[in-house]
């Protein structure tokens, strides 16, 4: 068995997160500032529970946190996670970008040959 490093846990967690249309919505709404859990349920047909359950997935992959303002425990985005997700793809988008210009220059080259 493969041992994941903390950084491949915290990426895995990320992407758990980001893979349900709901907790990208919620993230979307994060996006303009802060929100209560009250208005961040407000646009689903969730109970607080479910909404609840979101929140806790998406704080345990490090992509929001919430506060602790009296009675309302506002939830924030937090940038980073989604900033070492970022830097990930960007590996691939490089790889698959250089594949893409080769392939490019190849059918260029076959055109060329045909005329």
């Amino acid at each position: 068995m493969v041992k994941l490093l903390e950084s491949d846990e915290a990426l895995n967690a990320t992407f758990q997160a980001l893979a349900d249309p709901t907790r990208r919505q919620i993230l979307m709404q994060l996006v303009s500032g802060e929100a209560t859990v009250l208005q961040l349920a407000e646009p689903f047909q969730m109970s607080l529970p479910g909404i609840s359950k979101h929140l806790k997935v998406l704080e345990k992959a490090g992509l929001i946190e919430k506060g602790k303002a009296a009675q309302f425990r506002p939830c924030r985005l937090k940038v980073e996670a989604l900033q070492e997700a970022n830097q990930w793809l960007e590996q691939y988008k490089k790889l698959w970008e250089e594949r893409l210009d080769r392939l490019d220059a190849y059918l260029t080259e076959l055109q060329k040959g045909k005329n």
